[in-house]
């Protein structure tokens, strides 16, 4: 199909990087309104319900709960969220939370990187069948 015709479920689902049961569930819950329907009785999603599928996709990466993103996909995509200033600060909450996970694991990133660059401090060259093999100290014996 095209834009135009509307998408299947599976070619829905393709562009949002989901699955038709998910694509269901969602539906089931609220998240996304039901789909139009053919004479057929098959699924036909618009290119704004797949904006959306992608919007929810992204905000579930961020750690949001699926209920917690409700009110923010009724807002219309043009609306400035700032004019809900409930919803702002939720948004402003959430996005300092991710922060804060962003610094955790750069510190884990950071400590990774220290004991590499531990390791390859301590890495001797040694030579075997004219072969130059880098390997560890102290694990020669």
């Amino acid at each position: 199909m095209n834009e135009a015709n509307g998408y299947s479920i599976k070619e829905a689902a393709v562009r949002a990087g989901l699955t038709g049961d998910t694509i269901r569930y969602y539906e089931k819950i609220g998240l996304l309104p039901r789909a139009e329907r053919k004479q057929n009785q098959h699924r036909v999603y618009r290119l704004e319900d797949v904006d959306t599928m992608k919007l929810i996709t992204c905000l579930k990466k961020t750690g949001m709960p699926l209920e917690d993103m409700k009110p923010f996909l009724n807002l219309s995509s043009d609306a400035d969220i700032t004019e809900f200033p409930e919803l702002h600060d939720m948004m402003l909450n959430h996005k300092n939370k991710i922060i804060s996970q962003i610094d955790s694991l750069q510190q884990v990133v950071d400590f990774i990187d220290t004991k590499l660059s531990k390791q390859m401090a301590e890495e001797q060259a040694c030579s075997l069948s004219g072969e130059n093999v880098r390997m560890p100290l102290g694990s020669a014996k």
